[in-house]
């Protein structure tokens, strides 16, 4: 059985965890646009792909100093 990976199936706190960022930087980057992730009633709902997706945001951040506009640029490059 294969997983869709673009199905939200992972509540905020637990992407916070998998990604080890705060949950506040999550609700940043979704502002900025940089992820998207679903909506089930109140609830962030991300995906496999949105946690690779961050986890590569982080990498970003933290290797090379990017920041949100930095961010932005490299996702209209589609290099995100």
């Amino acid at each position: 059985m294969s997983m869709d990976k673009n199905k939200g199936v992972y509540i905020m706190s637990v992407a916070s965890e998998l990604t080890r960022m705060h949950p506040q930087t999550l609700r940043k980057y979704e502002r900025a646009g940089l992820v998207n992730p679903t909506r089930v009633k109140t609830y962030r709902m991300y995906s496999q792909a949105d946690i690779e997706r961050l986890e590569n945001i982080k990498r970003l951040v933290d290797d090379s100093g990017l920041n949100i506009a930095g961010l932005k640029m490299m996702l209209r490059m589609g290099k995100l």
